[in-house]
């Protein structure tokens, strides 16, 4: 259960002694949280363009692949086996 060296009197006079919270400190949440800077406005454009030109780019060369990979299949059924002459 509790340890055997454990007192309740010096965890409370431990919580007691730590120091409040005085520099009005809001946790990084200043004047200036939650505003993006010109900046990210400017690389988000950036990241855009680049996919706009990525999608271009894979649209033509999928463009170019045939509609199938598949051997075309060739009827030569009076063609199997050797050719006899009469």
């Amino acid at each position: 259960m509790l340890s055997p060296d454990f007192s309740l009197g010096s965890t409370v006079a431990f919580v007691a002694v730590q120091p409040s919270n005085t520099n009005n400190d809001k946790g990084g949440q200043g004047e200036d949280f939650g505003k993006s800077s010109p900046v990210g406005l400017v690389l988000l454009i950036v990241f855009f363009i680049a996919v706009f030109f990525l999608v271009k780019s894979m649209n033509k060369h999928l463009k170019r692949l045939p509609a199938s990979f598949d051997e075309p299949v060739q009827e030569k059924a009076a063609d199997v086996g050797p050719k006899k002459k009469d």
